[in-house]
């Protein structure tokens, strides 16, 4: 999903394709200062406003399954191992980190990948909760930082006190402090 806000007005949300046709009328029509979210991030995304709209609608459209599977055709399987999308890194550990790796089944990259796989699943939740909570900043830091309240704001918005947010963020113009609170409300839910 994504927003997209021209000045502090919301012209559009949805899917990409929709969105990027929404910001093309309102180029179209003399509208600056158009900005563009990724609702999941909080990351601005750049558009490729040119041509028609229906150009610009059908560049952000999702391919088509006979697409992908042309594609699938030409990339048949050659002989020789598959490719696994395996990137050899350079990892530094200690001498006796060495050796317990050394001494586990499958061996060390086996060892290494049992313990991030591990890692990533006891911490996921939190993980998501800091993603969360790092985009609703980044939009509300775009789009309201020069507003009246920001910093008091972002403090409650950072100590958890939604209450107290959605108080200071009164005075703020109703799109941006619908969209915001949109988002600092859904953290609240995932806690």
């Amino acid at each position: 999903m994504f927003t997209a806000f021209a000045g502090e007005k919301r012209i559009a949300s949805g899917d990409l394709p929709t969105v990027a046709l929404a910001v093309k009328t309102a180029v179209d029509a003399g509208v600056e200062r158009n900005i563009v979210f990724d609702d999941a991030t909080g990351r601005t995304v750049d558009l490729d406003l040119r041509g028609t709209p229906d150009e610009v609608k059908a560049r952000y459209a999702a391919p088509k399954p006979e697409d992908a599977a042309s594609g699938d055709e030409a990339a048949k399987p050659g002989r020789g191992r598959p490719k696994l999308g395996v990137t050899a890194r350079e990892v530094t550990l200690l001498p006796r980190h060495w050796d317990w790796l050394s001494g586990q089944p499958g061996g060390a990259s086996a060892a290494l990948r049992r313990l991030v796989e591990a890692a990533r699943r006891e911490g996921a939740e939190a993980d998501a909760a800091r993603r969360a909570q790092e985009g609703a900043y980044r939009v509300m830091s775009t789009l309201a930082g020069n507003l009246p309240n920001f910093e008091e704001a972002t403090r409650a918005f950072f100590a958890g006190d939604q209450k107290q947010f959605h108080k200071l963020c009164e005075g703020w113009p109703r799109d941006v402090r619908e969209y915001v609170g949109g988002l600092v409300d859904a953290i609240g839910h995932a806690d």
